[in-house]
């Protein structure tokens, strides 16, 4: 049997499955993200070993991550998981595991699946959206991705929120260093801070609180 391997790698948690030739899904688990690097490269070599331990046969590998792979240096950059920047994620998870390992963004990644047989299947042009830890995209016109030159043609969590009011303006300060990204209003923790205040990060209970009356959670 020939499996392919697919991760997830997040900001909070990271996702493995393990998919057979007829695209079927025979493996998939989820582990929390550790907050530094040496901890996620041997999170994910785990989740891979246990994954074809189960599985009794060894399969090709792919990660998709929340920045992408500089094309001048081949380290990572623009990743809102920021113990990666810097890091030559591929190689590094290679020499681990002893085989290949293919890294793109997330965005990315999820724009090309939902382009070829998900919601935006037939279309032309499709433009795909994470919201989680961090805020991203990708876009994929006639079946190709459009990465640009820097692989980061998609994405939008960094251009700065439009037509922002004086009390937004100028915003809260990113990680990348400049203030009112839109990321820093609509990811997960932000949303969250801004639901029940500074240090908060734990958005998902923000539509079940609106649905109930909670002013704070509709606005």
């Amino acid at each position: 049997m020939t499996l392919r391997i697919g991760i997830d790698l997040g900001g909070t948690k990271t996702e493995i499955v393990a998919l057979d030739m007829a695209d079927q899904v025979r493996l998939r688990r989820r582990a929390p993200t550790p907050g530094d690097y040496n901890g996620i490269l041997e999170m994910m070599a785990g989740l891979v070993r246990q994954a074809e331990e189960e599985l009794g046969t060894t399969a090709s590998l792919g990660i998709g991550i929340p920045g992408s792979l500089s094309p001048a240096s081949g380290l990572v950059r623009n990743a809102n998981t920021q113990c990666l920047n810097g890091r030559a994620l591929d190689a590094d998870l290679a020499a681990r595991l002893g085989r290949p390992v293919r890294v793109s963004n997330d965005a990315n990644c999820l724009a090309l699946s939902e382009a070829a047989d998900g919601a935006g299947a037939g279309y032309g042009v499709v433009f795909a959206v994470i919201l989680g830890t961090g805020c991203g995209g990708g876009v994929v016109v006639d079946g190709r991705l459009l990465e640009g030159l820097n692989r980061v043609g998609g994405e939008w969590g960094h251009t700065p929120l439009p037509w922002m009011t004086a009390a937004e303006f100028p915003g809260p300060r990113c990680w990348c260093g400049l203030p009112g990204c839109l990321e820093t209003f609509l990811c997960g923790p932000a949303l969250a801070a801004d639901w029940r205040g500074e240090g908060q990060r734990d958005a998902t209970g923000i539509t079940a609180a609106a649905a109930a009356g909670d002013a704070a959670a509709e606005a």
